[in-house]
């Protein structure tokens, strides 16, 4: 090869790992950028597994009240919560007979102790900014609401990773708290 070709080649491969990296480089901006903020515009969409989880049905939703979404860190960690209208709902499809398929409603003065510790780990954040429009967890375990256990993961016999959906018949709201510590 000529020195001219080398020089030629040189700078063509120079050039092509600086598009490279800046390409590498710009990937990892927008997926930093993208992920790492809070969101607290969620749309119905965004929520509809809420309720599809609980088997009321996504067709349900009026509206997104409010919402709050913490980018997952790099171990899962996330604090999710929404507050969603419903059209409908009535108390006796948060309650099951025995016959019963479904999974289990229960209310929230009559909860089995590993639903009331999953409660007690939403303490330091319900109630409180960022989500002070969450219910508190005294409301939450009072017989006025409904609550839908969907997930709860322990180390040892602690609550470390919640999801849970809960219904407030009365005004048609259901809320829903889901996190991993």
């Amino acid at each position: 090869m000529s020195a001219r070709t080398v020089v030629i080649l040189r700078r063509a491969l120079l050039a092509w790992g600086g598009l490279t990296l800046a390409t590498v480089v710009a990937v990892i901006l927008v997926a930093a950028y993208s992920n790492g903020r809070i969101r607290t515009d969620a749309s119905k969409r965004d929520v509809r597994f809420v309720l599809n989880w609980c088997e009321l049905g996504d067709d349900r939703i009026v509206e997104v009240v409010h919402s709050y979404a913490t980018p997952r860190a790099f171990t899962g960690d996330h604090l999710e919560a929404y507050a969603i209208r419903i059209s409908h709902v009535d108390v006796s499809e948060l309650t099951v007979t025995p016959d019963s398929t479904r999974r289990r409603w229960f209310r929230g003065d009559q909860l089995p102790s590993i639903v009331r510790d999953a409660l007690d780990t939403m303490r330091s954040d319900v109630g409180h900014d960022p989500i002070a429009w969450f219910p508190t967890v005294d409301e939450l375990g009072s017989a006025s609401v409904y609550v839908y256990p969907w997930s709860i993961v322990t180390h040892g016999v602690t609550p470390s990773e919640v999801d849970l959906i809960f219904v407030r018949p009365r005004d048609k709201m259901v809320f829903y708290y889901g996190s991993k510590v």
